[in-house]
């Protein structure tokens, strides 16, 4: 990463060019992140907006949640990072996610780190590249708050590389560093369980390289910094009542799939969708089949970089990148990098298998696809086949298969790049249509609030939203196109909206539940003002009127 270049009399540390290229490389794509944030592109979603809500009743010294709103097994990271700016600046969309901002760049700046130690430089340069391009896919579980993913990728890349140090016995603090581990993997399994399959690898790269110190007091102090970490998660769970700990709330959600969707539309959705969609090559819509190639060539590549892996540990004394010192210690050390990059290709298969048996994959891949998000942690992985086979293209001594292997390999890379520039200049020409949605949003709040609007009935993407918007001023309970409750998240707001004495409706234009305010105003006899905003209609009713049932 860098070199020791002597100035005076003095060592400074001056990057190389891999490092420098991917220093600029990295500072574009935070660039363009940033831009995106002060845009509020992508646009919000009630979603966030329960995030951004319950950062606010932190900031305010309301509530300490431990899970969202509505749920009980996704923590809260997000919003206990937002909430000292909401302090400072106030609530709004730029300081919730300015955390998630800072979060992408320790997600680089780490896999930088990781993918130079266990593979080469320049892979770490261009996986850098990679992940500087970002469609509206990747870019929304990057910076948006959509709880877990943005901060439990640089969290396992940590867990990576200090199982790696501490392995390769390269760390002078190694109790800082068993405790930080346990802390890590902790925090990890409080704020997201979808990332369980990289804690466990992540783990086993610790087990090989330490199994002798885990039994010792370093295990002590992993137990501590993990109960610690987890500790939230613990609390809640004791004293949740029967039915509502983390557990009976997933079995029920697990329960509630769809166990009809046949396993070949699952794996169609997880190999040929989610990988494309999660990867950045697809836009969100749809996936081309060039794009739907990528899932099959993904596997391909898995599979390659696993075999290279093995070979590895099959062989520990040799191969590439084997550190200078003692035997034993040249062993240890090659033997533990082989270990980590099989966990890099581990991860990824166990979250791709969990993923393909999911009903998701086959009934909503599009939607769900963001599931598989995580599979950033494993690109150095899945690259380096093709970087290996890449690099020999141009060498004179390479026999002619393997020149034409080469630029096979090459031109692949060259065809994830160009697909990776597509999906991100389609993002920035949608900028100009999230914007105007978002200042649909802003003008309905402001328009409910000049009328005096305090409760409103709505249905589920719009409730937390506007709740959000106007900083609670504003309550909201959700509704179904039936006009039958929907999905509230915080209890709080539709005992409002229950409490006041006229309460409007707000739904979008030529919807079922638009339709239906209509033939619930005519049934009941009672006259409405109507106000229109962008794709909304309010509804204000001339006496108090409640949904029907």
């Amino acid at each position: 990463m860098s070199v020791a270049v002597p100035r005076g009399g003095r060592l400074v540390r001056s990057l190389d060019r891999p490092g420098a290229v991917a220093l600029g490389l990295g500072l574009l794509g935070l660039g363009y992140r940033l831009v995106l944030v002060l845009l509020t592109v992508p646009g919000s979603n009630s979603d966030e907006a329960t995030f951004g809500l319950a950062a606010l009743h932190i900031a305010a010294g309301e509530e300490l949640p431990v899970f969202l709103y509505g749920q009980h097994y996704m923590g809260t990271v997000q919003s206990y990072l937002a909430a000292p700016l909401f302090l400072l600046f106030g609530a709004g969309w730029v300081p919730l996610r300015i955390p998630l901002l800072l979060l992408y760049a320790a997600f680089v700046y780490l896999t930088y780190r990781l993918t130079r130690r266990l593979y080469s430089p320049w892979l770490a340069t261009f996986t850098v590249g990679v992940l500087a391009l970002g469609g509206e896919r990747v870019v929304r579980d990057q910076i948006t708050a959509v709880g877990g993913r943005p901060e439990v990728k640089p969290a396992v890349l940590g867990l990576l590389l200090i199982a790696l140090a501490l392995g390769q016995r390269r760390s002078r603090h190694r109790w800082w560093g068993f405790g930080l581990f346990g802390l890590l993997t902790g925090l990890c399994v409080w704020d997201d369980w979808l990332i369980l399959p990289y804690l466990a690898v992540a783990f086993g790269v610790l087990l090989l390289g330490c199994w002798r110190e885990l039994v010792r007091p370093a295990g002590a102090l992993l137990v501590g910094g993990f109960l610690l970490g987890v500790a939230p998660l613990i609390v809640d769970n004791v004293t949740a009542p029967d039915g509502q700990d983390s557990i009976s709330v997933l079995r029920q959600v697990s329960a509630g799939e769809t166990e009809s969707t046949p396993g070949q539309a699952r794996l169609h959705g997880a190999l040929l969708v989610g990988v494309p969609l999660a990867t950045g090559l697809c836009r969100p819509e749809r996936c081309d089949p060039v794009e739907m190639s990528w899932g099959g060539i993904y596997l391909a590549l898995l599979l390659a970089a696993g075999t290279l892996a093995v070979r590895g540990l099959a062989r520990p004394g040799g191969g590439e990148g084997a550190p200078a010192g003692g035997a034993c210690d040249a062993v240890r050390a090659t033997r533990i990098g082989y270990a980590t990059r099989l966990a890099l290709v581990l991860g990824a298969a166990l979250t791709l298998a969990a993923y393909a048996r999911s009903s998701l994959a086959g009934d909503t891949p599009l939607a769900s696809a963001r599931y598989l998000s995580i599979l950033q942690i494993s690109l150095p992985a899945v690259l380096w086949p093709l970087w290996l086979l890449a690099r020999r293209a141009g060498r004179l001594a390479a026999g002619p298969v393997t020149r034409i292997g080469g630029i096979l390999a090459s031109a692949v890379l060259a065809l994830l790049m160009v697909l990776l520039l597509g999906t991100t200049a389609h993002l920035i020409g949608e900028i100009g249509t999230i914007r105007a949605e978002e200042r649909q949003q802003r003008e309905l709040a402001r328009t409910l609030q000049r009328a005096g609007v305090e409760a409103v009935y709505a249905e589920y993407w719009t409730c937390n939203r506007l709740v959000f918007v106007t900083r609670e001023r504003v309550a909201c309970a959700v509704l179904g196109a039936d006009l039958r409750p929907g999905q509230d998240r915080y209890p709080a707001y539709p005992r409002r909206v229950r409490d006041a004495g006229r309460p409007a409706y707000v739904f979008e234009v030529g919807t079922p539940a638009e339709a239906a305010v209509r033939a619930h105003l005519r049934r009941s006899g009672v006259a409405a003002r109507v106000i229109q905003v962008g794709r909304h209609r309010i509804y204000l009713p001339a006496a108090t009127l409640r949904p029907p049932g």
